[in-house]
This record gives structure tokens, sequence and C-alpha cells, in this order.
């Protein structure tokens, strides 16, 4: 801005020394005085209002709100970002982005995420969760509105915008927005290549499937059952019986099977297995040897 304080306006040499002088100078330099102080005050708080400060002036807190203001040709270096802890959670979250563009949280059961105060549409906004999953029971429901390149999400499901997770572990997502969150965009910054474990485990009765590994194997002393849960889009999961005095009867969740709901897969002979590979929500058998599915 153009400051309006004038320093020419005062007379420096007036009163001359050793003689009278007319008192009007006295009154113009005095006004003069007067009114540079006042644009100086002025001023001073129009530049405390708006400057973008290192430190907090004396007797204020600093708050360095651009409120939308542009900043361009800008050269940054050693920025960072503020990040939210929204600590252990479940149930319905909200990703406040009034609160920082990097929100982090830890699953105590199923989280269904929401998001608010993202810009007017015509900005776009960026933020990224990052999510401890710490049972992979636990499952993280993405908005209706962050459809956008879900098909690059592992685990989601697209019919119910769930993904479920193979493993324990960080997994981090980032949405993007530039509609005012009416549809958002998700990819997953830390995408595993193996996103399930070749290893195997060994199933006994009563036992559930554990979901992160890719063969289940098992043996019978008597007749004998055990559970799958609901996979991820593109699991495939093994099954083996190596000894056999009784059937395994396993109970799938989202059998492929069935019209709806759960299913069974019954092994009764040294040999018998199968592969299932969970597509488009549900169980489906792509590979077995002399197994009964009901």
């Amino acid at each position: 801005m153009t400051s309006a304080i004038n320093p020419n306006n005062i007379n420096g040499a007036y009163p001359v020394a050793g003689q009278d002088n007319n008192s009007q100078g006295f009154r113009d330099n005095f006004t003069n005085t007067a009114t540079n102080f006042q644009y100086a005050a002025d001023e001073i708080t129009d530049l405390q209002n708006k400057a973008v400060l290192k430190q907090a002036l004396t007797g204020t807190a600093l708050d360095n709100n651009m409120q939308g203001s542009p900043l361009t040709n800008a050269l940054l270096s050693n920025m960072s970002q503020a990040v939210t802890a929204l600590g252990t959670v479940s149930g319905t979250t909200i990703i406040n982005y009034a609160l920082s563009s990097y929100q982090t949280l830890s699953t105590n059961g199923a989280v269904s995420l929401g998001f608010t105060n993202f810009p007017a549409a015509g900005s776009a906004a960026t933020v990224a969760v990052e999510v401890t999953v710490r049972n992979v029971i636990h499952t993280l429901v993405l908005p209706a509105s962050a459809t956008l390149n879900g098909q690059g999400i592992q685990g989601l499901d697209p019919l119910t915008n769930t993904i479920s997770f193979a493993a324990t572990g960080v997994y981090t997502f980032v949405f993007v927005t530039s509609d005012g969150g009416t549809t958002i965009t998700v990819s997953q910054a830390n995408s595993r290549l193996q996103p399930f474990n070749n290893s195997s485990q060994n199933l006994t009765d009563t036992g559930v499937s554990n979901l992160s590994l890719t063969t289940s194997y098992f043996s019978t002393v008597a007749t004998s059952s055990a559970t799958l849960a609901a996979g991820v889009e593109g699991q495939i999961k093994t099954f083996v019986m190596y000894a056999a005095s009784g059937n395994m009867v396993i109970t799938v969740t989202n059998a492929g099977w069935k019209s709806s709901g759960t299913g069974t897969i019954t092994f009764n002979a040294i040999g018998d297995g199968c592969t299932l590979q969970y597509v488009n929500g549900k169980w489906f058998c792509i590979g077995q040897n002399s197994v009964t599915f009901a």
C-alpha cells in the first residue's frame, strides 16, 4: 500500500529561534503532526490485521489465516503439515478438513468415514487419512461421495464402498475433491504389492479361516467345522484336507453359489480341496476336487 504519511508537511525549521513567530505556524505543525500520527496508527493497525507474521506481535496470538487469499510464484522448502490425531475410534468418524490436511486414527471396530468443511466448489482440497488397523475384522466404510478411482483400492467392495483388510497395519488413503465434497477421488498411498501372505494355516475344529493367509489345511478326528468370513476383492483362498476321520464343513459368508447369504463346503476324504476367489462381494469356486457345495 502507499502510505498517507507526509513528513514534508511539517516545517522542521519552525519556529525560528530568537524572533517572534506567528502562532499559525505552530498550529499548522501541530495539526499536520496529529494527522500524520493518525495515518500511522491506521496503517499500523491495518498491517497488524492483514500481514503474515513469523511470530505473534506482543500481546496477541499468532493467526496467519490467509482466508482464501491467493499465494502465487512462491518458492517453498522445509514445509510441514499439521497432523490431527483422532485417536482410537469406531463407528461414524468425521474428517474435518478445517483441522488439518493429514489426520490419523486407529480402529476399535468398523469405522465409517465422513467429511466436512471442504472448500467450496472451484477449489481443490486434499486430505490424507492414516488408518492403523488393529484387527482384520475391522472395516473402513467410505462415504457414497468417494466413488472416483475406487477400483484402485485393495480390498474395496464396490457394492458397499467398504474396505476390508487382509492384515493389520498402517494404511494411508488420500482423498481429493474440487466440488466441495460432492464427488471425491480416493487413492491408497501405501498399497502393498502382496496383500495376502502366501504362508498357510493349520485350521482346527471350530476354527476361523485366516484371511491374511492364502491357504488353510486341516485334518479331522471326528466331524469338524470352521468358518470363512467375507473377503476383499480379488482375494484367493485355498482349502486342503490332508487327513480324514470325519467330515470338515466350512461355513462361508457371502457364498457365490447361493443367491444370498452363507453356504457350506464339505470335505470328507484325503486330497479334497478347493480354491475360492472373492469377486464382486462373494466367494466363488474357481477350482475344486471332490468337495460338496451347499
